[in-house]
C-alpha cells in the first residue's frame, strides 16, 4: 500500500460541486491521513474561497465555459481551453499525482485530458442523472465513472461505472432530533406546519416570484415560512416586505444551518441540483421539485423525473410554478398519505456513504 498517495481533485462553479469535491477529501483523509490532496479550480470561482476554508490547497485555472447569447465573450474560450490545458499538465509535472479526480465544472474538463495525455489514472465523478458533453467525451479513457442515477449506460462504458450516490455534507443531513432546535433559532412555532423554500445559495428568481405572490395563501392557512432568497435577490425581496414582514415568515438570504433548516421543515420545495438532491433522500421529507431551465442540457429536469418517476418527488416546471407551486404546497401539508408516501420512497434512493466509496475506488487506483 502507498502511504503517501498524491492525489488531484478538480471541478467547481457552484456549491453543488464543491460540496462533494470536499466530502471526498475528507474521506481520503479519513481513511488514508497521510494522503497529500491538490484541488485545481476555476479562477473567480466558488472554489477558490471555498476550497482553503475547507483546509485544502488550491490552484486555479483561467477556465470559464460558453455564455449564452454572447458571441463576442466566446471568441476568447478556444484560447482560455488552450491555456488551461497547458497549465494543467504544468500542475501534474509539478505534483505527480497517482490519481486524478474530475467532479465536474470548468476545471474538470483541462485538468482530466492532462491526466490521459500524462497516462495518469482518473476517475469521474458524475453527478447528474444526465452526463454533460466534457464528460461523456472524458469517459471514454476513464479507469472509473462513480454515478448517482442509474440508465448512465447511455452516456459511459459499461464497464465503468460504479453506482455510488452523490457526497454530501454529513452535517447537514444529520438532523434527527432536531426539529425544536430549528424552530427556536428561525423564532418559529414548533407546532405549526412549515414550508422550507431553497434556491441554493444565489438563489432562484422563479421560487421567489411564486412565493412573494402567493404569501397572503400561506398566511391565511396560518403556515409559516422559512424563504432562503439567494444573495442575488434578497435585497430587493426586503426592500418591498421588509425584514420583520410576518410574524409567520423568515425571509434569509443564505442558510449558514442547513440541518436545522431542514429539521424545522414539513414540506421543502427545491431546486433539483444533484446535490441538493443527494441531501433531501437523506433527509426523508415530502419535496417538491421545480427544475431550473438555465442549466446545461437541462440536467435539473432529468434529476427530478429520475425521482417523480419514482414516485419520490412532485415535480413543478418553472413554467408553472408561479401559479401552481404554492397551491400544491398547502396542499401536500394537507395530505398526509401522500407525504408519508414521498418520504419513505425518497428514503429508498438515498445512498448515505457515497464519499467512503468513492474515496476507496480512488485508493484502489492508486494500488492498481
Amino acid at each position: 500500500m502507498n502511504n503517501f498517495p498524491k492525489i488531484i481533485i478538480s471541478g467547481g462553479g457552484t456549491g453543488g460541486h464543491i460540496f462533494p469535491a470536499v466530502a471526498i477529501a475528507n474521506a481520503l483523509k479519513r481513511i488514508v491521513p497521510t494522503c497529500e490532496i491538490l484541488f485545481v479550480g476555476a479562477i473567480g470561482r466558488m472554489e477558490m474561497e471555498k476550497v482553503p476554508a475547507a483546509g485544502y490547497k488550491i490552484i486555479g485555472l483561467n477556465i470559464s465555459g460558453m455564455q449564452r447569447g454572447s458571441i463576442v465573450k466566446n471568441l476568447a474560450l478556444p484560447f482560455k481551453i488552450i491555456g488551461s490545458v497547458r497549465k494543467a499538465i504544468q500542475i501534474i509535472n509539478d505534483f505527480k499525482p497517482d490519481v486524478v479526480v474530475g467532479v465536474g465544472g470548468y476545471a474538470s474538463g483541462p485538468i482530466l485530458y492532462a491526466a490521459s495525455l500524462k497516462g495518469i489514472p482518473y476517475l469521474i465523478q458524475e453527478q447528474n442523472s444526465y452526463a454533460g458533453i466534457t464528460n461523456k467525451w472524458l469517459g471514454k479513457k476513464a479507469s472509473k465513472i462513480c454515478v448517482a442515477f442509474n440508465d448512465m449506460e447511455q452516456f459511459f462504458p459499461v464497464d465503468k461505472i460504479l453506482k455510488t450516490g452523490n457526497p454530501v455534507r454529513k452535517d447537514v443531513v444529520d438532523i434527527k432530533g432536531k426539529h425544536y432546535a430549528g424552530a427556536e433559532l428561525l423564532k418559529l412555532d414548533p407546532l405549526k406546519k412549515t414550508i422550507l423554500v431553497t434556491g441554493g445559495s444565489l438563489g432562484a428568481r422563479t421560487l421567489n416570484k411564486s412565493i412573494e405572490k402567493h404569501l397572503p395563501d400561506i398566511l391565511a392557512e396560518d403556515v409559516q415560512l422559512i424563504w432562503q432568497t439567494g444573495k442575488f435577490y434578497y435585497k430587493e425581496v426586503i426592500e418591498r416586505l421588509g425584514l420583520a414582514y410576518h410574524p409567520n415568515v423568515r425571509i434569509l438570504e443564505f442558510l449558514n444551518k442547513m440541518d436545522l433548516a431542514y429539521a424545522a421543515a414539513d414540506v421543502i420545495i427545491s431546486r433539483a441540483g444533484a446535490g441538493t438532491i443527494a441531501e433531501l433522500c437523506l433527509i426523508k421529507k415530502p419535496v417538491i421539485l421545480v427544475p431550473s431551465p438555465n442549466v446545461a442540457e437541462d440536467h435539473q429536469t432529468k434529476n427530478a423525473m429520475a425521482l417523480a418517476k419514482n414516485g419520490a418527488a412532485i415535480l413543478i416546471t418553472d413554467r408553472y410554478a408561479e401559479d401552481t407551486l404554492v397551491k400544491e404546497a398547502l396542499m401536500l401539508l394537507k395530505n398526509k398519505e401522500l407525504s408519508e408516501k414521498l418520504s419513505d420512497n425518497l428514503g429508498k434512493m438515498a445512498l448515505p456513504k457515497a464519499d467512503e466509496i468513492i474515496a476507496n475506488e480512488v485508493l484502489k487506483l492508486v494500488e492498481e
